[in-house]
């Protein structure tokens, strides 16, 4: 039992050995400049969701009310476009760490 142990240990170490130097060398990609249109797009978005936000949603139906949640949410999507798998895997990572041991 204590060999399967120093083997796991082992391997759990040797893993996040070789995760730690690729999450350290990645750079982000330059950005492209950002266009004039671009701007005007992300300043009426911004515009829609101050108004959403001083809304009186107490008047409004259920239907309505999900309208705008939908709303928002795909302007935040838009807004965000990112995906951060590096964070993902490293919950993972830990997670497996937990429960191997």
């Amino acid at each position: 039992m204590k060999s399967f142990k120093k083997i796991t240990y082992t391997f759990v170490t040797l893993m996040m050995l070789s995760v730690t130097p690729t999450l350290l060398k990645a750079e982000d990609a330059p950005k492209p400049p950002v266009t004039a249109i671009q701007a005007e797009q992300a300043h009426i978005m911004q515009l829609r969701l101050d108004e959403i936000n001083a809304m009186d949603k107490s008047g409004l139906t259920a239907a309505e009310k999900k309208a705008l949640r939908k709303e928002v949410k795909a302007i935040k999507k838009v807004a965000d476009g990112g995906v951060y798998i590096s964070v993902g895997a490293i919950i993972i990572i830990l997670l497996l760490l937990i429960i191997l041991l």
